[in-house]
């Protein structure tokens, strides 16, 4: 388990709570929260959780597949009355029993979870033996999808995103990031824990009240695995060298004192953006109080100028890496990278022959051009719509 103590802003107060069948249900209460504390029972029978899902190894690249075939009985593209993250009514009886500011529950059909590791003889995971064991190659080599995905609800509201938010309520899902990220990083064997928003149709989002999730892995990602085997070849310095290039460089976008995002120098998505912390934290948990005011604030005004690249919303993916949880803590930084199939206003960027079978990425956009784009944009909608602070300032 990462050995910092995370620091929790008291003004966002976390409320716990179970779901009839026994699952975990926080409520998180904005700073400026209108909501009364006491909170509603789930009163509703439900059937048992489906049985845990099991990872098969691909033993042409180690990478381990999950097979979570309950995921075939998820709600898709519900009528509002019927949305299963709304606040429960009579005619909805929705996951969520309570009006809400920020809501987190565990998935009732989750890829990984709800079992978690087992101990050893010494009466603890191990997880150095565990990573060794999931990196060894064999020939179908089967194990149980431990871990734990959640729900994290950004607003009771039946439809929107992140960037529609307040920045009070963009606070208050930031928190919820760092709780979450402290909680599940100490689950036994986790070992990465990934938050994301998927956003639009043509993503495959499923559902459309602003919401994210929150993946707990029990082996460390492929993505992930190349980080590390960049950083073993170029040192440990590779993100903070990245970032003092792109700072100074043509590719900026937004910079603040904490933060600063940039598109790539080697994008390959026609909208690609990656934001990074100015000093070194591995994941949320280790991020300041005054690091998640000015996130709030940031991340806003980037979601809502990749909004107006075009006269409708854009489909993306907000992915939120954050180091291992048991290695490459002190090189490995938390980064966000968005990106979007969309290169034009009618026009997406589809996955064929030579990226989806070979992993051969051919980029659409120069990534100057792109960065150009999306600062007239960040530009037209500060204008339009500018993300006030708050009014007693930044916190230490």
């Amino acid at each position: 388990m990462p050995d910092n103590t995370p620091d929790f802003d008291p003004a966002i107060t976390v409320r716990q709570a179970k779901l009839a069948d026994g699952r975990d249900l926080l409520y998180f209460d904005d700073a400026d929260t209108t909501l009364e504390a006491e909170r509603a029972i789930d009163g509703r029978v439900l059937d048992p959780r489906p049985a845990n899902a099991h990872m098969r190894q691909d033993p042409l690249t180690g990478e381990w597949i999950s097979i979570a075939a309950a995921r075939q009985n998820r709600v898709v593209l519900p009528p509002a009355h019927l949305d299963p993250l709304a606040p429960q009514t009579p005619e909805n009886p929705s996951e969520i029993p309570s009006l809400y500011d920020v809501a987190v529950f565990e998935n009732r059909s989750p890829s990984f979870g709800p079992a978690l590791g087992e101990p050893g003889a010494s009466g603890a995971f191990d997880d150095a033996d565990a990573l060794a064991d999931l990196r060894r190659i064999g020939l179908e080599r089967t194990k149980t999808s431990i871990g734990r995905c959640e729900v994290v609800c950004f607003s009771p509201e039946h439809e929107g995103s992140f960037g529609s938010l307040s920045r009070s309520r963009a606070r208050t899902v930031i928190e919820a990031w760092a709780h979450r990220t402290a909680a599940l990083s100490a689950l036994p064997g986790v070992q990465e824990v990934f938050p994301f928003e998927n956003r639009g149709r043509e993503i495959g989002v499923t559902l459309p009240h602003p919401h994210g999730q929150i993946y707990s892995y029990p082996y460390v990602t492929p993505r992930t695995e190349r980080l590390l085997a960049a950083i073993d070849d170029y040192g440990p310095t590779l993100m903070a060298d990245i970032l003092e290039r792109e700072r100074n460089g043509p590719r900026v976008l937004l910079t603040g004192e904490h933060w600063t995002a940039f598109v790539p120098f080697a994008a390959r998505w026609p909208v690609e953006v990656h934001l990074l912390p100015h000093r070194h934290v591995p994941d949320f948990a280790a991020t300041s109080l005054a690091e998640r005011d000015e996130l709030a604030e940031l991340y806003l005004r980037l979601l809502r100028g990749i909004d107006r690249l075009y006269d409708s919303p854009t489909p993306y993916i907000a992915a939120w890496h954050q180091a291992p949880v048991h290695e490459h803590r002190d090189d490995a930084r938390l980064m966000l990278q968005i990106t979007s199939p969309r290169r034009a206003a009618d026009k997406l960027k589809f996955l064929a022959g030579s990226e989806a079978a070979k992993g051969a990425w051919i980029g659409d956009v120069a990534p100057e051009a792109a960065a150009e784009a999306l600062r007239a944009a960040i530009a037209r909608s500060d204008a339009e719509t500018p993300v006030t602070t708050d009014p007693e300032g930044p916190r230490a």
